[in-house]
């Protein structure tokens, strides 16, 4: 798992524009990897696993709940949820074995955030993850 948590560190974290990453494993529905302190809880994997599994389009409408802020839906589709609430945001990319989950706060441009997510999402989905 280590050169997983290296592309989190390197591909993500090291933009600055991103404070917290990890790997979800859809089949398990389990954490795989996070950043540094960054922690999810389990009733937060489901919920982003569901926000998938259902419909996107639901999401959009009702919005997010991960780590304990609501979370307003900008974008849902089938390969990705970007929300947010007030200046921070949440970016989740889908592939077909992972969630990639990027957080950013204040003073972090989100549009950084989405573009690095996205790009590791598609890295991870030409690898076959």
């Amino acid at each position: 798992m280590s050169h997983l948590h290296n592309l989190l560190l390197d591909t993500l974290l090291g933009t600055k524009h991103v404070d917290g990453a990890a790997l979800i494993k859809l089949q398990e529905r389990s954490l795989c990897v996070t950043s540094p302190g960054f922690s999810v809880m389990p009733s937060d994997v489901r919920t982003l696993v569901n926000g998938f599994a259902k419909n996107p389009l639901q999401a959009r409408r009702e919005g997010l709940y991960f780590k304990e802020k609501v979370y307003k839906c900008v974008r849902a589709d089938e390969h990705s949820l970007y929300a947010k609430n007030e200046n921070t945001g949440v970016v989740v990319v889908k592939t077909r074995l992972y969630l990639l989950v990027a957080t950013y706060t204040e003073g972090m441009y989100p549009s950084i955030c989405v573009e690095a997510a996205e790009k590791l999402g598609e890295y991870l989905r030409k690898k076959g993850n």
